[in-house]
C-alpha cells in the first residue's frame, strides 16, 4: 500500500492530524490525497476559505499533500458560478507549491454537468455495482468534458461489504474466467469498470480485507459482460 486518501472533515476535522502522529515518520513515504471544502459551519466554495484549509492541510500534515480534491462541490452549486472560482483556486495552490496536484471529488456528478472549470489533474466519481446509470454517464460526460488527467473511483461497496446485496448474487460473473475469486473481490475488481477509472479508494481498517482487494486488482474485467449489464441498466431506466 503506497497511496491514503482523507479529507480536511473526516474524525470531526481531525483527520490530518491524527494520521501524521499514527504515521510518523512514515507518512512521507506515502503518497496523500486529501480533500477540502467542508467546515465545521458547512459546506463552502469561498476560493479565499479553500486556500486557508490547503495551508492548514500542509501545516497539520507536516508536509504539502500529493494531491488535495475540491470536495463534493454539488453541495454549493445553487450559485453556478461559484465553481469555477473555486477549482481555480485549488489550481493556484498547485502552483504555489501548497501541493503538487488537485481534483474534484463528488458523489453525484450531476448538478456539475454544465459547469466550465480549470481542467482538474484527477477526477474522484462513485464506482461499482450499485452506481445508477444516470450517476454513471454524468461521470464519463464530466470526464469528456472536463479532461483530468486520471479519473478515480470510490465506494464500490456502497458503504460496506456487510450489506445483504452481496449475499444475493454472486459479480463474479463481471471478470474474465480466472482463479477463483471471492465475491468482494469480483465486486471490487469490477468498480474499474463501472465507469472506467484508473484507481479505486476503499476504507478498511482489517488487514486481511486490504489484501484481499489488493489481489483482486491481477483479475481482469470481461468488458462485454459490462457492457451487457449496462444495457440492462438503461433499459430499466427507460421503462
Amino acid at each position: 500500500m503506497t497511496h491514503l486518501d482523507t479529507a480536511s472533515n473526516y474524525l470531526r476535522h481531525r483527520s490530518h492530524e491524527i494520521l501524521k502522529t499514527t504515521a510518523g515518520d512514515l507518512l512521507p513515504r506515502f503518497s496523500v490525497s486529501t480533500k477540502v471544502g467542508f467546515f465545521p459551519e458547512g459546506h463552502s466554495l469561498d476560493p479565499t476559505r479553500l486556500r486557508i484549509a490547503v495551508e492548514q492541510a500542509v501545516k497539520d500534515l507536516g508536509h504539502e499533500p500529493d494531491l488535495v480534491f475540491l470536495h463534493n462541490p454539488e453541495h454549493s452549486t445553487s450559485d453556478t458560478g461559484r465553481l469555477g472560482p473555486a477549482c481555480a483556486a485549488l489550481a493556484d495552490t498547485a502552483r504555489a507549491g501548497l501541493c503538487r496536484s488537485w481534483g474534484v471529488s463528488t458523489w453525484d456528478p450531476r448538478p456539475l454537468m454544465d459547469s466550465d472549470v480549470p481542467c482538474p489533474d484527477v477526477l474522484m466519481v462513485r464506482a461499482g455495482l450499485l452506481v445508477g446509470v444516470d450517476v454513471l454517464e454524468a461521470a464519463e460526460a464530466l470526464a469528456t468534458r472536463w479532461r483530468p488527467s486520471q479519473v478515480w473511483g470510490m465506494s464500490p461497496f456502497g458503504g460496506n461489504t456487510a450489506q445483504e446485496v452481496w449475499e444475493r448474487f454472486d459479480p463474479g460473473v463481471f471478470l474474465r474466467k480466472a482463479a477463483p475469486v471471492t465475491k468482494i473481490q469480483a465486486a471490487f475488481r469490477s468498480a474499474y469498470g463501472l465507469p472506467r477509472v484508473d484507481a479505486v479508494a476503499v476504507g478498511t481498517d482489517n488487514v486481511g480485507h486490504l489484501r484481499e482487494l489488493t489481489e483482486a486488482v491481477a483479475y481482469e474485467v470481461d468488458e462485454y459482460v459490462v457492457h451487457e449489464y449496462r444495457q440492462l441498466l438503461k433499459a430499466r431506466q427507460l421503462a
